[in-house]
């Protein structure tokens, strides 16, 4: 009964916090001009606000503040204090653009502070080409690397209307089950807390008009701090170790599967970018996100499909794992997978825009014209709208 106390207490509270902010939000932002403008590599048609970051921030804390009532949540304070940093780091580059040098080094600092203050590192490869546990010297810079890996790549897929809200709800509750499974209550109550912070954010994201607003980097290196503690807490602590080797569930291609779209995206468009002598930190349209649009695919239906892709990864790795894979199998299942899923779909279809442009244009001309009945769309952005 707890349990379902703190769920639902948790939820609804972060629910309700940022259905009442969101509003004002994008008032505030509208009235100081804190948007995101049309160019030729975003995909919107006009200005559209960018402080989302700020009202998911909002819920999380609101709903955490409510999960107290009903646990202690005190360990979770180093971890909002990052949230924060970076959420306050995403917010000025929003308004002010600023440098990626900067950008780089607050992301740093925040890592460094879960590290030595937090308690939370990549510290253990769990049996992983024989290697256990890592020395300071090795874990520091992995934990820093890997952690500034899944905080770029999660801002790197806010490309599309719902995508990173619908991605980070999917991950979320993966986590929350692994929570809930090893009584880690106090990191189900920050899961449950940002999946109920996005719901809101998400029919606004993807419904609205006049209520859109972006997520901004504001939230998208927030919810990277979140889910990246998320990997953290599973790798380094030891209750999650044991639950893995009573069933035989790696934890490197776990947590590697739960994040797998992003981070195979990421690096595919990075090496890419170097490919053609161009700086990775240059924006282009070259995500598997920007190639379902192209093809006529709905801002949503590319959200659901590209979620529906990462949980591909994640059951296909628990599927030979409860074959008894060992833990190199279970995590080469994993990079085969999402190469294959990203990787492969993306040039296959560069590939057949090159032997059959014709037909691939045709292709195109009929998506977009025979799309689904925009009856229940319309409907919601009616509904959300006057939320």
């Amino acid at each position: 009964m707890e349990l379902l106390g703190l769920i639902l207490i948790t939820f609804v509270t972060s629910f309700i916090g940022v259905a009442i902010i969101h509003p004002y939000l994008v008032k505030f932002a509208k009235t100081k001009n804190i948007v995101d403008n049309p160019n030729t590599r975003k995909l919107q048609l006009r200005p559209v606000p960018v402080l989302g970051g700020l009202a998911i921030f909002f819920g999380i804390v609101a709903g955490l503040l409510a999960a107290h009532t009903v646990i202690d949540s005190s360990e979770l304070f180093v971890i909002i204090s990052a949230m924060m940093i970076m959420t306050y780091v995403g917010a000025l580059d929003d308004v002010l653009d600023i440098s990626p040098i900067i950008r780089l080094i607050a992301q740093i600092i925040t890592v460094l502070i879960l590290i030595y203050i937090g308690g939370l590192s990549l510290n253990n490869l769990h049996g992983l080409w024989g290697i256990n546990a890592l020395p300071e010297w090795v874990y520091v810079p992995l934990t820093i690397v890997s952690v500034v890996g899944i905080i770029n790549a999660l801002n790197l897929i806010d490309g599309a209307d719902g995508l990173f809200s619908i991605f980070c709800i999917s991950v979320c509750a993966i986590y929350a089950s692994i929570f809930t499974t090893v009584g880690d209550y106090a990191l189900l109550a920050l899961a449950v807390a940002a999946i109920g912070a996005l719901i809101p954010f998400l029919l606004h994201n993807a419904f609205g008009i006049e209520s859109k607003m972006f997520v901004g980097d504001g939230g998208s290196l927030q919810m990277g701090v979140v889910l990246s503690v998320f990997v953290m807490e599973v790798i380094c602590k030891a209750e999650y170790n044991a639950l893995a080797e009573d069933k035989n569930l790696a934890l490197v291609p776990f947590v590697l599967a739960t994040l797998s779209m992003p981070v195979f995206d990421t690096l595919r468009v990075m090496i890419a970018r170097i490919a053609r002598g161009t700086s990775p930190l240059i924006g282009d349209k070259t995500h598997l996100h920007h190639l379902f649009i192209d093809l006529g695919i709905s801002h949503i239906s590319t959200a659901v499909l590209i979620s529906l892709l990462n949980l591909i990864v994640v059951a296909t790795w628990y599927y030979v794992a409860h074959l008894g894979a060992s833990i190199e199998s279970q995590l080469y299942t994993v990079i085969g997978m999402a190469l294959l899923l990203d990787w492969g779909i993306y040039y296959t279809i560069q590939l057949l825009d090159y032997l059959y442009p014709s037909q691939m244009q045709q292709l195109r001309s009929w998506k977009r014209n025979h799309r689904p009945s925009r009856r229940l769309f319309d409907f919601m952005r009616k509904i959300v709208d006057k939320m």
